[in-house]
This record gives structure tokens, C-alpha cells and sequence, in this order.
């Protein structure tokens, strides 16, 4: 048997991938995250399927669920909200799968960032306006962010950056990037990307905090700061340039 660990998107049913979906439909064993995973995904598996919300599981009983599965050689499709790379929880799973000696595999799928930039109808990475991208987080109840990966250090090159798990302090965000970026600089927060629900504010660091606070986003959001944001002047790529070298 094998654990398939497959991201299943940011919330929109049919961003997932062909891969991902045909693993659901061929597993007779599904763990999924209630909160975050669309519920239409279960359609995709067997009509008698053993499905588990892992909501309201510890880590001790995700694995468990998964031990069992693999002592009756079931597969498993363990489904990820967004794509199972960032912020999904799933290193410290394939840990302890791999002290019990228990196959896996990993299907990737479409992250919340990306989500919300075509949401935005935004590029992220413009010619000569910016061309890094940071994913990260701010610590708060999760676990402490490490050395070195604090706002201000990754702030101090203006690259773009994109925060998750991060609106409920979108107070100390703005205090944080404000001396780096200027309270001038574009930011957007998608909240619940891609979904029907979807919300999308638009503003600066002197702005966000009040739409957000007004729009009463919580949760299940992301906060995008960079001038690649209202960038509409800018040489083309280079890319498709008639002038590149052949």
C-alpha cells in the first residue's frame, strides 16, 4: 500500500490536478482536512471508502489511521488544503511514516499564493520590478519563527512577500513593514481564494489594516505586499523579445 499525500488546492473543487484526482478515486482510504479541503473532492473516491476528517485528529491519531491502513494494505489519499510543499503540516507525518517503515508518495497541487495572484490578475515576479518572492508566515500561536526570519530581515530587500497565516495580526504586519517598504506600497489580502466566498482587498500599508478589520477577515487568507502589485511600466520580457540572442 502507499500513502498518497496530494495537495488538493485552495479551495476551488476542480483546482486539483488529474493525478491527484484519479489517486482519490483508486484509494479506499481518505484522510482529509474538513475545515480546509472541499467536501465535492469526496465525491472523487470509492463508492465504499473509509473516510476520515482530520479536523479534530492529533497527529498520534492521523497516524494511527494511516498504521491501520497499511496493516490491511489499503492505499490512503491524505489531502492537503493548497499544495502540501508550504505550510501543510505533512513533515512531521512523513516522519513518523518513515520510523514505522510505511510507503508514501507526494502529488502537488495548487498553493493559496498562487491562487490569489491569478485572482489578482497579477504576475508576481515583473521585468525589473521584482523578481524574488518570499513565502513566509509571522510567529504567533504556531511554532516561533527561526533566526534570522523575522519581518524586518526578510523585509530589508523589498522583494516581494507573501504571508500566510498571518491576517489576525495584520496590525503588526503594517507596523513591521512600513520603515522598509513605505506606507505607500501596494498590498492585497485574498481571503479564501478561488472559492465562491471569495474576498480580495486592495490597498496599501497605510490602508490594509482598516479594510480588513471592516471586511472581518480572520482566517484562510493571504497578505501579498510588493509594487509588483500596480506595476504597469515595465520592459517586456525577454522572453519573447525579437531581439534575444539565438
Amino acid at each position: 500500500m502507499t500513502v498518497h499525500f496530494i495537495g488538493a488546492g485552495p479551495g476551488a473543487a476542480d483546482l486539483i490536478t488529474v493525478r491527484g484526482r484519479d489517486l482519490i478515486a483508486s484509494s479506499p482510504v481518505c484522510l482529509y482536512a474538513g475545515a480546509l479541503v472541499p467536501v465535492e473532492l469526496l465525491d472523487h473516491c470509492p463508492p465504499d471508502a473509509h473516510k476520515v476528517d482530520t479536523a479534530d485528529l492529533n497527529l498520534d491519531q492521523i497516524i494511527e489511521e494511516l498504521a491501520t491502513a497499511h496493516a490491511a494494505g489499503l492505499d490512503v489519499a491524505r489531502l492537503h488544503s493548497g499544495d502540501p510543499s508550504v505550510f501543510s503540516a505533512m513533515a512531521e507525518q512523513l516522519r513518523r511514516l518513515d520510523a514505522l517503515n510505511i510507503p508514501y508518495d507526494v502529488t502537488p497541487g495548487v498553493p493559496a499564493y498562487a491562487a490569489a495572484a491569478a485572482s489578482l490578475h497579477r504576475e508576481l515576479t515583473v521585468p525589473e520590478v521584482g523578481q524574488t518572492v518570499i513565502l513566509t508566515r509571522i510567529s504567533g500561536r504556531a511554532s516561533a519563527m527561526p533566526p534570522g526570519e523575522d519581518l524586518a530581515t526578510l523585509g530589508a530587500g523589498q522583494a516581494t512577500l507573501v504571508l500566510h497565516l498571518a491576517v489576525q495580526q495584520i496590525d503588526r504586519v503594517v507596523d513591521e513593514l512600513v520603515p522598509l517598504y513605505g506606507p505607500n506600497c501596494p498590498v492585497a489580502v485574498v481571503a479564501r481564494a478561488s472559492r465562491s466566498d471569495e474576498q480580495i482587498l486592495r490597498g496599501t500599508l497605510t490602508t490594509i489594516a482598516a479594510q480588513v478589520k471592516s471586511a472581518e477577515i480572520r482566517r484562510t487568507a493571504v497578505i501579498i505586499i510588493g509594487k509588483v502589485l500596480t506595476a504597469t511600466t515595465f520592459r517586456d520580457s525577454h522572453l519573447y523579445s525579437t531581439t534575444r540572442p539565438r
